[in-house]
């Protein structure tokens, strides 16, 4: 696919496609704004919170920065709660590099250097040869482990597993979520009938070799409704 510029210029295309962002929600506010201009004038105390918030962003992406970047009131934020804008979201920018600048410093936590000809070799390897190619890159993981580790991070998000004699599985949650949510994440009816959950640090799992041996180490926590989930805690959840 040819390039839309006829040159690659990162700094120069992120720019672009952050102006194109901007423009879509700056369509998008306009629109919602007529609306809710027009509930306001019969009192609606909601649609008078949505007129001022959206004044807030409309100003901001005249000036060419983000939606995220207005200081918006905890009211105005739930008036508007559905409207969903792109440059609200959290923004990841992965840069492809030389192999040679593959361990080359980001300029923030919220880029990733990559280089995609080193991805595809490792993609081709063993997963024993991956590490060793790394090691001899001087890389301690692969770029794609580094991208699933940010995406992760920046959406505040962590990782509990499951396992038994059928599988071992991983499961997402939000930062911060209790014992029973995450059971939920497994079966709603997990969630509404929990006991208690059994749960061991991935750490302590993997020094003992597994449940037997992390739970003669004393390792395993018993843990109730108020136990907030770590990540890569290994769990087993009772419930009724």
């Amino acid at each position: 696919m040819q390039h839309v510029e006829n040159s690659v210029d990162a700094k120069r295309d992120k720019e672009i496609i952050l102006l194109e962002l901007i423009m879509a929600d700056l369509a998008t506010v306009e629109k919602r704004l007529k609306d809710a201009h027009s509930q306001a004038k019969g009192g609606d105390k909601i649609a008078i919170k949505a007129v001022s918030a959206l004044e807030k962003i409309k100003a901001q992406l005249d000036s060419e920065h983000m939606a995220s970047d207005a200081n918006l009131s905890d009211e105005e934020k739930f008036a508007i709660r559905d409207l969903q804008l792109l440059t609200q979201k959290p923004i990841l920018t992965v840069v492809n590099v030389a192999e040679e600048d593959a361990n080359r410093e980001p300029k923030n936590e919220n880029e990733i250097i990559i280089s995609a000809k080193i991805e595809s070799e490792l993609a081709e390897l063993s997963d024993e040869d991956a590490r060793a190619m790394l090691k001899d890159l001087g890389m301690n993981q692969s770029g794609l482990d580094k991208l699933i580790t940010a995406s992760y991070r920046l959406l505040n998000l962590i990782t509990f597993l499951t396992s038994g004699p059928q599988e071992s599985r991983a499961w997402t949650v939000e930062n911060g979520s209790t014992a029973p949510q995450a059971a939920g994440k497994i079966h709603t009816d997990f969630e509404k009938g929990f006991i208690r959950a059994e749960v061991i640090g991935y750490d302590d799992f993997v020094k003992y070799n597994g449940e037997l041996g992390a739970k003669e180490a004393g390792k395993m926590n018993l843990e109730g409704k108020e136990y907030i989930m770590q990540d890569g805690d290994i769990c087993h959840f009772l419930h009724n």
